[in-house]
């Protein structure tokens, strides 16, 4: 199947104006260009123009974009699925935030206050809930089920600095992992250092006594299984196994 410029602008919803302009940036070329200048696409840029779109849904830039689609490690079915995993993410923070509305107001038509506790706990148990529903599997066969049980009570013991900071870390370590390997740095590297302390304290932040094997163990769990390295890898291929590294290298140093 091949669509000429105008068509695919049609199948797509994105201009013929930024379709020239993915053309002139490198972003996306179309697969023949006609004598009398009129770019073609073929079914490999429909789905390249597929994933740029998912990218961009997601806030990436088009530079960035760029760079994720023509690295050598760049999977296809691992980006879907990282975008699928970040996509379940939002959907079961909306789903918290749904929740939450409802039982506030449920609570004011009932002429009830909800103390600030209540609130925030609402929030740790929609946390618990999407992780058991996305990766309890797997973590009760690596780990047995006394650590998870331990680890989900642990979230929901965090009281409100804590947790704002175990989300900031998680955020901070997808950051560093993403400059670094874009950057093209090795695990080895201070960053390779910087980001394992990040995840130390991410593990940690519940006051968990800290576990160099338990360490390793979760660092290559995120590279043997799929939907952990798609959350890691959703903007910048690599991440996942980037973090496997640095952690086996620098976590007791």
């Amino acid at each position: 199947m091949e669509y000429s410029i105008r068509e695919l602008a049609r199948l797509s919803g994105v201009t013929t104006r930024a379709l020239r302009w993915y053309d002139q940036i490198g972003l996306l070329k179309p697969s023949r260009v006609a004598e009398n200048g009129y770019r073609f696409y073929g079914t490999e840029e429909v789905d390249r123009l597929q994933d740029i779109l998912y990218y961009r849904a997601m806030g990436v830039e088009l530079a960035q974009i760029r760079q994720c689609l023509d690295h050598p490690a760049f999977d296809r079915l691992t980006a879907l699925r990282g975008h699928l995993a970040k996509l379940e993410a939002e959907q079961a923070r909306i789903e918290g935030l749904i929740a939450s509305v409802k039982e506030t107001i449920a609570t004011i038509e009932r002429k009830e206050s909800m103390s600030d506790a209540q609130k925030f706990q609402a929030f740790k148990r929609r946390v618990v809930e999407a992780n058991e529903r996305d990766y309890g599997k797997e973590l009760r066969e690596t780990y047995g089920d006394d650590e998870v049980d331990a680890a989900h009570e642990s979230i929901l013991g965090l009281t409100r600095e804590q947790y704002d900071t175990w989300q900031q870390l998680g955020r901070q370590i997808r950051q560093k992992l993403e400059q670094a390997v874009t950057e093209g740095l090795r695990p080895e590297s201070d960053a390779g250092r910087e980001v394992t302390q990040l995840h130390r304290r991410w593990l940690t932040i519940t006051g968990n006594q800290y576990d160099e094997a338990r360490h390793k163990g979760l660092a290559e769990l995120y590279v043997a299984d799929a939907r952990f390295t798609a959350y890691y890898d959703a903007q910048v291929p690599g991440c996942a196994r980037f973090l496997r590294d640095a952690v086996f290298y620098w976590a007791g140093k």
